[in-house]
């Protein structure tokens, strides 16, 4: 088994230890109001993402799309009996 033969002092375990550290990768800024945020995420100050609004006042923005009108159908008289009333 493998045993140290003498204790590792403070500086030497520090100066080991001092590239195992944390990086926070991915964070840029809201283009709305300049918070740091997580990319390709809602911004959680402003509620903004892509310059949209996404949340307003703690509720979702929905956008709806116009709805198209239904044309009702051009009214046509039948042939059939157009043509037996002309005959009579």
């Amino acid at each position: 088994m493998a045993v140290p033969q003498r204790r590792i002092s403070k500086t030497r375990k520090r100066m080991r230890r001092t590239h195992f550290k944390l990086s926070v990768e991915g964070l840029v800024t809201c283009p709305n109001c300049g918070e740091m945020i997580k990319s390709h995420h809602v911004c959680p100050k402003c509620g903004y993402y892509a310059g949209k609004a996404q949340f307003l006042d703690g509720k979702l923005v929905k956008e709806e799309a116009p709805k198209a009108e239904k044309k009702a159908p051009a009214k046509k008289a039948p042939a059939k009996k157009a043509a037996k009333k002309e005959e009579k």
